[in-house]
């Protein structure tokens, strides 16, 4: 793609233009010095550890013939300066313009919440794909765009590399795109230049706090995504704008509170809009029935666990929304089998029922491991641990909730990252009391097969924490590792 820089930044305000050469024609952008080439925009933004404009050189000598900054520098030569006061702002009204405004084309739906996205996301694919609209997919996993799947390193990427992958799925024919909305994402203004039709909150619990510091500030950069709907009033597209939040969550209300749109609620009491009752769970799957103002409509899903129940109520909530045969949804939603890593079999040969799940959160690990203890009466074994450089106060957390519901637990590391495995161990173990209950082994790989070679008949192991990943990731390497491979090679024990 190509643009006139003129064209480009055209009638964008506080905005300052400086260097020579200021028609230069713009044929990319990026915000990532490695990226750069002939032609390119670089966005030299503020980081948590360096200023982009160290790597303006870097980029100039790559080929890039401008540079966005909010710092001029007057010995700059043969590079264009955009002087402006927010760059992360600029970066996303000029990516949204370079790629042509990708979003408006498009049926767009971003979920927000601490835990529940992923699912949400691949539901809500899987039925506008059944409906024919073909929906592309952003979320923690990967990205999906027709045919074409590419591993995903952020729940939510960068501006530029948003707008593309939307640019991209416009092209290849979808009619429609799925987004996990992260907390970071939000207050980074990663997807401020995103025209969403739907907004979908799941829920609420203790992560990120190493950033954000208060639950009151993460609940905040969450409800950005709610105060953004309608916002962009110069273009309109043939779908309502809709706020969707979990109404028995204690914070559905700071998600709304700021909204210019109609709002639905989902949940399992009455006063939510789209509700379940009758609800039946097992090792297999759940039933129950969906109430949507005059309509109970039965419904059953392979998916196991009373969360599943609101992933599946939220998506139902978009659908009555606007204005869908709710029992050609549900229908269709019956069909959707698993998510990779969200609570997910891992098939073998001695029938073992081994499940690995995402579950890094505290609530997270207690939604699972109860559902697992309402599903069997048999015991529950859990093998997790924590990763590093990120929240340490769920740590102690964490192994009181894995005391508090399984038989048994194996405290090993997860992505240890720059922090000493051994001692975010002792971080976890500070949370348990009865320490008979844990069993302590630093390598993944080894607590697994402990944990296995210890299952009885009918018992039921969880190995929490990475789900879906198939690296591991430490101070100085990061290696390939994948809880279900390890946990299907292991040998026969003895049951």
């Amino acid at each position: 793609m190509r643009i006139k820089l003129k064209q480009l930044i055209k009638g964008i305000p506080s905005l300052e233009l400086k260097g020579s050469h200021k028609d230069v024609e713009i044929t990319g952008l990026c915000n990532n010095s490695k990226l750069a080439a002939p032609g390119f925009l670089f966005f030299a933004k503020k980081g948590t550890k360096q200023h982009g404009n160290a790597f303006i050189l870097e980029v100039k000598a790559a080929g890039a013939v401008a540079v966005a900054t909010d710092l001029f520098d007057p010995f700059l030569e043969g590079m264009v300066q955009i002087i402006h006061p927010d760059i992360a702002a600029l970066e996303a009204t000029l990516a949204e313009r370079f790629y042509e405004y990708p979003s408006r084309k498009l049926f767009s739906v971003g979920i927000t919440g601490t835990n529940g996205k992923t699912t949400s996301a691949y539901l809500i694919k899987h039925l506008l794909d059944s409906m024919g609209m073909g929906a592309g997919l952003i979320g923690t996993i990967e990205w999906i765009i027709k045919e074409n799947v590419f591993p995903s390193s952020l729940t939510t990427p960068d501006t530029i590399t948003n707008q593309k992958l939307l640019h991209e799925m416009v092209t290849a024919g979808c009619q429609g795109v799925v987004m996990e909305v992260s907390s970071h994402a939000l207050d980074q203004k990663r997807v401020a230049g995103i025209d969403f039709d739907v907004a979908l909150f799941t829920n609420l619990t203790q992560d990120h706090l190493d950033y954000h510091l208060t639950m009151e500030e993460y609940a905040k950069a969450k409800a950005k995504l709610f105060s953004s709907l309608g916002k962009k009033t110069d273009f309109k597209k043939p779908y309502p704008k809709i706020a969707i939040v979990n109404q028995d969550d204690p914070w559905s209300q700071e998600m709304i509170k700021d909204i210019s749109v109609p709002s639905i609620s989902y949940g399992l009491f009455e006063k939510a809009d789209v509700r379940a009752e009758e609800i039946r769970l097992s090792a297999t799957g759940s039933d129950c029935v969906i109430c949507f103002k005059n309509k109970r409509i039965p419904f059953k899903s392979p998916l196991i666990g009373k969360f599943n129940i609101y992933n599946v109520l939220g998506v139902t909530a978009m659908a009555a929304a606007m204005g869908w045969d709710l029992e050609q949804v549900l229908s269709i939603l019956s069909t959707f089998k698993t998510v990779p890593g969200r609570l997910e079999r891992v098939e073998n040969e001695e029938g073992r029922n081994i499940f690995v799940d995402y579950a890094h959160t505290e609530d997270a690990l207690k939604n699972v491991l109860q559902t697992l203890k309402q599903v069997s009466a048999a015991r529950v074994l859990c093998v997790f641990g924590c990763g590093g450089n990120r929240d340490k106060q769920k740590r102690p957390k964490m192994g009181a909730t894995a005391e508090q519901i399984a038989d048994a637990i194996f405290v090993t590391s997860d992505n240890p990252r720059g922090e000493n495995p051994e001692t975010i161990i002792q971080e976890i173990l500070a949370g348990i009391q009865n320490k008979e209950k844990a069993f302590v082994e630093v390598d993944r790989k080894k607590a697994i097969e402990l944990a296995i070679s210890q299952m009885e008949k009918d018992d039921i192991l969880l190995i929490a924490g990475k789900g879906h990943e198939n690296y591991q990731v430490f101070s100085h390497h990061t290696i390939h590792f994948d809880d279900r491979i390890i946990a299907k090679a292991y040998g026969r024990c003895n049951v």
